[in-house]
């Protein structure tokens, strides 16, 4: 169990008007949870999925989320920071510390941040639509070019 007593910012208010998936929710208090004062986690998404009783695909997903959110960034494999504005703290000291020093465009509290989460979620999943055509016209493609090389194969014979 976690002796952090201090947050920046109460995250009951910021992530209440995000839509954020069940699996995204949970992955961010268990992160919170075990996270070292100032919001470091060393934990895979491997280990993370374990937790929450998730495969690892989900535990991914739902660290994405959480990444469009700006709730988690990724330093590193299996290195996560929490946003300093709702990481844990050892004295509101180094809370009000560390959210002075964040850059402005990380923060939760800004006017346009579920607006700026929800063009960010749109824009990641446009992204995905389109490797899905890409995939699927390369898949074409390729069944196409076989088709015809078996159409030339059954003339000459």
């Amino acid at each position: 169990m976690s002796t952090l007593q201090w947050s920046a910012t109460n995250a009951d208010g910021l992530l209440a008007d995000l839509d954020l998936p069940p699996a995204a929710y949970r992955a961010l208090l268990k992160m919170r949870g075990a996270s070292e004062a100032g919001g470091r986690i060393a934990m895979d998404q491997g280990t993370l999925g374990e937790l929450l009783g998730l495969s690892r695909p989900s535990a991914n997903a739902a660290l994405r989320e959480l990444e469009l959110a700006k709730l988690v960034k990724k330093i590193r494999n299996g290195v996560y920071q929490i946003n300093p504005m709702l990481a844990g703290y050892d004295s509101p000291e180094e809370a009000v510390a560390a959210v002075k020093a964040m850059p402005r465009a990380d923060r939760l509290d800004s006017k346009s941040y579920v607006a700026d989460y929800n063009r960010a979620v749109a824009a990641y999943q446009d992204q995905l639509a389109e490797q899905r055509k890409k995939r699927a016209a390369a898949a074409a493609a390729k069944k196409a070019t076989a088709a015809k090389r078996r159409a030339s194969l059954h003339a000459v014979g």
